[in-house]
């Protein structure tokens, strides 16, 4: 059907009748057109809801429309009218449609089947009523909670509904109120809810003991899960709530779910006084969850071939068995309940076995809490090992370690055959049966790992003869073959590997040997690239977890070193990659050993790797080449004798520094040379190796930097011009084409060379001298005068840096570096909120930089300047991104900072800005697209009002009323400001939430919540009936505030001035 612009002016035109066939043709064809039409009848239908008397057609169009798409976008017109009208309606209508809401659902779902055929529009309808008792209960419908109770027991459908009514207004309540409405609304809601639970409560106990309609019965089970983590706690223990729900509904298969569900909820609460009901439920719930599920039965089978709800049971059982033993195991154990605690063990460890990994989660935080707890009760009792020891009796062992032995001992197993990948492991097998290189990290198997590892770590104290033999044993299956898989392989190294450091020094060097020995003799008995991939994998995992071992077996060492460097030239995915990472891991942990002559060695290994390096190095790719000399430069970092430092340096840096001097010798003799692709792209990947160099060795890599520091800036100037020549000729698309994009690498690895090393330096005298001077002539008027897309955002990084490092000392430059990067920098940024993100970013950090350590520099520029520095520190707050904004605000925030400190620039600071600064603050903090900042927003606004207050502000800000007190011109400031902002808000509303500003200003949390209350308030159009905003409440807690504050003052002799004193504390 095709939409004409007169049957959309048909029905937006409020003076005749609404055409319904009309209406259900357009919602049609937006739910069923395409193209142009849709477009149109989606424009249309938004018009039509955006209408202020749209409302006004809501139950014609629910009467007489016959189109289910056409009655729930009707709903959503009412729905968004209550949402932000309701207030301003006249009372009468507000009745006609509360009425007209109850009557519907009312008729809808007292008929079953109807109730059934048309779930989601009276879902919907439960959804408005709902919004509706936000506004109307309990002031203006007291009697709610009693009509709703009474109609229910009329009809079994009617009550299913009424049921998911009360559901949705519990979560409204209890789960969902915090930034939807207001704290003191939300808390007078909970209060009303509590108040008149017990005739909600009746109705549940009602239907439990009466009812034999399943649907209803379900309903009923669902909301009492809603209510049982608010209702007061006698109705849950002090009534037959547990008994009815473990014998009635437990072992019915259909109710079974959330039966348990409803038991999970009473096990997690909290409290002391209902220890007998709380061993009650726990030996019920077992005693028939025997009956259901017998002790032998295989979980992990049931689990693979359950249906969902059976699947679902063993979820919901691993939650409810958690939940109770970490809130009340040691109540049970108290109770001499022994065999009920391994019992519900027993279930666990099954359910651990279950190839599911939320499960398996679940379960995981249990055991972690438990080895823990075991460990910290005696941590040093773990048993002993030497022979003098094997004699002693286990009655050292504290009774409870003795009590879960057996059960320790079977999560060792679980854990050590179901240990998730770490980190660090880079060779993977696929879903195709593949080993591959892995090249996304998988975020939640690391933090499963991390958990694991944990709780693997705990369970090695508590008895590591244990977690050894078990080890020990697969491993051996794992060499006669009769366990090999590399599943099986790499899930023991990487419990292997993650227990480093849980055993004794001895005990680890007996077990490693003989793990690092399986594992090399595994490499040579096993054929097949892949095979070899995955045990090289898990060698390298394994020896880089155990540096302590390495350190002190130096021919062990050794020998992993070679091996890895073999590795090295294993073509195979991966494998490379991991050889490096392991290498440059143990060069971090043992770089002294390497830079020192063993016992047996002629000169320190350091030497042998640097006379070789070129043939560890030539199959590797440039990027784990970089990660080479990372390692071995960590290694030269050891040697503390200086002179034997640098001549290590040179001897490490030769091979880069040949290919380097070739180049800028021919580069002296012909410029040309480069604009050579090849020539670039050496110079790039040279670059990288000096970058990461210079991070292994922090200051000492000036003796390499001195060398290549002047060339490498010519180099930067000559590539800067070929660039700029470039876009100058053929357009800035030539960026975008690979010699140029080496060229910007080029330029890129210089300014992080450069600033990496200073960052690390300790001489800032020094650099500030001798370095810097030759940096900045080559690297800002180039960055000026190039065109936007050709500035490097590592300048703006770099110079940041600069100023973080040298502080005081390069103060006298900051003129030079912001005549150079700031104003044309600026212009690329304060167009939109969008583009050159990386020079936004930077921009900022250099400002947050120059902010926090050369103040003074902001001081002597002039006025002009100083505003544009401002202008942008606002423009920062206002961003999208959110890591520019949150700049921003920690910029504005430092800078308030810093200018009460200075007390002759401060008061002109105040008279320019300080209203200026307040009311954008306030923009932010009223726009939902910046709720995150909302802490910063809190922290700033609360320091300038204590600024106000405490006096710090002496100049007039008032420019129109030079003697009116600062602080009430500041609150009539807001006032004026807010109300022509918001003008559906009353005076009185915005009156207490200035108040509020003040007296919150010591208590940032209470300051934050006062702004969030607020921004609720913004969203509803209030009326004039401003009663339900508990005003009163806000003003009680508003004086409580100021009085308490006041009280504090008072208590410290002089912080309150001798005319701010009450009569009676003169003299």
């Amino acid at each position: 059907m095709v939409i004409l612009p007169e049957s959309a002016g048909k029905l937006l035109d409020f003076n005749q009748k609404l055409d319904i066939s009309l209406l259900d043709n357009v919602v049609g064809t937006m739910y069923t057109g395409e193209g142009t039409t849709q477009r149109m009848a989606q424009e249309v239908l938004t018009t039509l809801k955006e209408h202020p008397e749209a409302w006004t057609r809501v139950d014609t169009i629910l009467e007489f429309s016959s189109n289910q798409q056409t009655k729930y976008y009707a709903l959503q017109i009412l729905e968004n009218v209550i949402k932000t009208r309701w207030k301003v309606l006249p009372r009468e209508q507000c009745e006609g449609i509360k009425k007209y809401i109850v009557g519907l659902i009312i008729k809808t779902s007292s008929d079953a089947n109807a109730f059934e055929k048309e779930k989601v529009y009276i879902g919907k309808l439960n959804m408005i009523l709902v919004q509706i008792l936000k506004y109307e209960w309990p002031r203006n419908w007291p009697s709610f909670i009693s009509d709703i109770v009474g109609a229910s027991k009329t009809n079994e459908s009617l009550c299913q509904n009424n049921m998911v009514i009360l559901k949705l207004l519990s979560e409204e309540v209890f789960d969902f109120s915090s930034g939807q409405m207001t704290q003191a609304k939300a808390k007078h809601l909970k209060d009303s809810m509590c108040s008149e639970f017990s005739q909600i409560f009746q109705l549940c106990q009602f239907v439990m003991d009466n009812s034999q309609n399943a649907p209803l019965v379900d309903a009923t089970l669902e909301t009492l899960l809603r209510f049982l983590n608010w209702i007061p706690l006698g109705y849950i223990f002090e009534t037959k709530l547990i008994t009815t729900l473990i014998y009635k509904f437990l072992n019915v298969p259909m109710f079974r779910n959330i039966t348990l569900k409803c038991l999970t909820e009473i096990a997690a609460v909290q409290v002391t006084q209902y220890d007998e009901q709380f061993c009650d439920l726990f030996t019920f719930t077992m005693a028939q969850l025997k009956q259901m599920l017998p002790q032998s039965t295989n979980l992990k089978q049931a689990y693979q071939h359950g249906s969902d709800p059976e699947q679902k049971f063993i979820q919901n059982l691993s939650l409810f068995l958690c939940t109770f033993l970490k809130e009340h195991g040691a109540l049970v154990e108290k109770k001499q309940q022994h065999d009920l605690v391994l019992e519900a063990c027993h279930y666990l460890i099954l359910i651990s076995e279950v190839e599911e990994t939320e499960i398996f989660k679940i379960c995981l935080e249990y055991w972690n809490v438990l080895a823990a707890d075991l460990y910290r009760e005696s941590p040093f009792t773990s048993t002993l090992s030497s022979p003098i020891m094997l004699g002693q009796k286990s009655n050292d062992i504290p009774m409870r370690r003795q009590m879960y032995t057996p059960v320790l001992s079977r999560i060792r197993r679980t854990m050590i055959s179901r240990m998730a990948k770490p980190e660090e492991v880079l060779v993977v097998e696929n879903e195709q049966g593949e080993v591959v290189r892995e090249f996304m990290k998988d975020t939640d198997s690391i933090n499963m790992y991390k958990n694991m590892r944990e709780t693997l770590v705990y369970l090695t104290h508590l008895d590591y003869n244990d977690t050894e033999n078990i080890m020990t044993e697969k491993l051996h299956n794992q060499v006669d073959g009769t366990e090999w898989s590399w599943k099986n392989l790499n899930t023991l190294c990487w419990a292997i590997g993650s227990i480093s450091g849980a055993m004794h020094e001895e005990d680890e060097k007996r077990f490693l040997v003989t793990v690092i020995k399986d594992l090399l003799g595994l490499c040579e008995q096993k054929r097949g690239k892949d095979n070899k991939a995955i045990i090289a994998s898990n060698i390298m995992y394994v020896v880089g977890q155990y540096p302590r071992f390495l350190r002190a077996h130096w021919k062990f060492l050794k020998t992993v070193v070679n091996k890895l460097f073999e590795f090295m030239h294993e073509t195979h995915d991966g494998v490379q990659d991991m050889a490096c990472d392991t290498f440059i891991k143990i060069s971090q942990k043992c770089r002294r050993h390497f830079v020192q002559v063993q016992v047996g060695e002629a000169m320190p290994f350091i030497e042998e790797i640097l006379t070789s390096i070129n043939t560890h190095i030539c199959d590797l790719h440039p990027q784990q080449v970089h990660t080479f000399y990372e390692a071995v430069g960590m290694m030269i970092s050891a040697q503390t004798d200086s002179a034997s430092q640098e001549a290590l340096i040179e001897k490490y840096m030769s091979l880069p520094n040949q290919v380097w001097d070739t180049i800028i010798n021919q580069a002296t003799q012909n410029v040309e040379i480069l604009k050579d692709a090849d020539a670039v792209k050496q110079l790039g990947n040279i670059l990288k190796t000096n970058v990461r160099a210079c991070k292994a060795l922090g200051h000492p890599y000036v003796v390499q930097l001195g060398r290549i520091y002047l060339d490498m800036l010519n180099v930067y100037k000559v590539l800067s011009e070929n660039i700029s020549g470039c876009i100058a000729s053929s357009g800035e698309n030539v960026t975008k084409q690979p010699l140029i994009r080496s060229m910007r690498t080029v330029k890129k690895e210089t300014l992080t060379l450069i600033s990496g090393w200073v960052s690390k330096s300790n001489d800032p005298q020094m650099v500030a001298d001798s370095f810097i001077p030759p940096l900045l002539e080559a690297v800002l008027v180039d960055y000026q005068k190039n065109v936007p897309a050709a500035r490097e955002p590592e300048v703006l990084s770099t110079m940041a840096t600069i100023v973080n490092k040298l502080e005081h000392h390069i103060t006298k430059d900051i003129p030079q570096i912001f005549d150079a990067v700031f104003a044309c920098t600026l212009e690329m940024i304060n167009k939109d909120f969008e583009e050159f993100p990386e020079h936004r970013t930077n921009f900022f950090l250099l400002l947050q930089a120059v902010n926090s350590h050369c103040f003074q520099a902001f001081l002597n520029i002039p006025p002009a300047q100083f505003k544009l520095v401002l202008d942008s520190i606002i423009w920062a707050f206002k961003h999208t991104m959110r890591n520019v904004a949150d700049t921003g605000l920690q910029i504005l925030y430092q800078l308030l900072q810093n200018v009460n400190h200075e007390e002759k620039a401060s008061q002109s600071f105040y008279q320019t800005y300080f209203t200026d600064i307040l009311q954008h603050i306030f923009s932010v903090v009223t726009d939902s697209s910046h709720t995150a900042g909302i802490t910063m927003h809190a922290t700033i606004l609360a320091y300038m009002f204590s600024l106000l207050e405490n006096g710090k502000i002496t100049i007039q800000l008032s420019s129109t009323h030079p003697t009116a007190n600062n602080i009430q011109y500041i609150q009539k400031f807001l006032l004026d400001l807010l109300k022509a902002a918001f003008p559906h808000l009353n005076e009185a509303q915005v009156k207490i939430f200035i108040e509020g500003l003040f007296s919150f200003d010591q208590d940032i949390p209470a300051f934050k919540e006062h702004l969030r209350d607020f921004m609720v308030q913004i969203r509803e159009f209030a009326g004039e009936d401003n009663t339900d905003l508990f005003l009163e409440e806000r003003e009680n807690t508003i004086k409580q505030a100021h009085d308490e504050k006041r009280k504090i003052q008072m208590s410290v002799p002089g912080i309150l001035g001798p005319h701010e004193l009450p009569e009676e504390m003169q003299d």
